[in-house]
């Protein structure tokens, strides 16, 4: 566990919400997303692998992401789990991981940093000495287990609270049309119900 406080919460009063997504980016999955999010003017968390930025197409789609107005969150180089990791190898990898982001995205902004699979170890306290904040790994959906939609659909319902943030993921897999699906759908319920979809606090 760590000391190191998480943002949980998100921007404003009411009936608002912060979406984050994990694991990308993941070609025509995320650039699907990003389309969503444009047409509807909402800006998200993406909390990127550096193996995903530096794989075929990567970096296109990280600029994009960036250049859409939407933050970055450090996710690791290869999304390994931090739990028992030392000091200073947790701060090699982020800073590596850094590097991969602005030398794809010179200009992205990345103040936040959530551990893989929220197996945190001291990842927390090193992540705030580089200028990043923990990200909260609460409200999620269980997409990592399945992609079927109407599950899905279901678990985002009840994932999306007033005033906190949510995780689904775009990337950690070949095809996420399921989760892809859901956030379509249930994004789209909440805005024709007065929701506001805002960045972390």
């Amino acid at each position: 566990m760590t000391d190191a406080p998480h943002v949980t919460r998100a921007a404003g009063t009411g009936l608002v919400a912060a979406l984050t997504f994990d694991d990308g980016p993941n070609g025509a999955t995320t650039e699907a997303l990003l389309d969503f999010l444009s047409a509807h003017q909402i800006p998200a968390v993406f909390c990127v692998i550096g193996q995903n930025v530096t794989a075929p197409g990567g970096a296109a789609v990280l600029r994009r992401i960036v250049r859409e107005g939407h933050l970055i969150g450090n996710h690791t180089t290869r999304h390994e789990d931090l739990g028992d990791w030392p000091a200073d190898r947790v701060r090699e990898d982020l800073v590596e991981n850094l590097r991969i982001i602005r030398s794809a995205a010179p200009d992205a902004q990345v103040p936040y940093f959530r551990a893989p699979n929220g197996s945190w170890g001291v990842s927390a306290e090193v992540a705030v000495t580089l200028g990043m904040q923990p990200l909260g790994v609460l409200n999620t959906i269980d997409d990592w287990s399945t992609q079927d939609v109407p599950t899905l659909t279901q678990n985002l319902r009840a994932a999306i609270r007033p005033g906190e943030l949510v995780l689904t993921h775009d990337g950690g897999g070949d095809h996420r049309n399921g989760t892809l699906a859901a956030v379509t759908a249930v994004v789209e319920e909440r805005l024709a119900q007065g929701w506001t979809f805002t960045l972390p606090a």
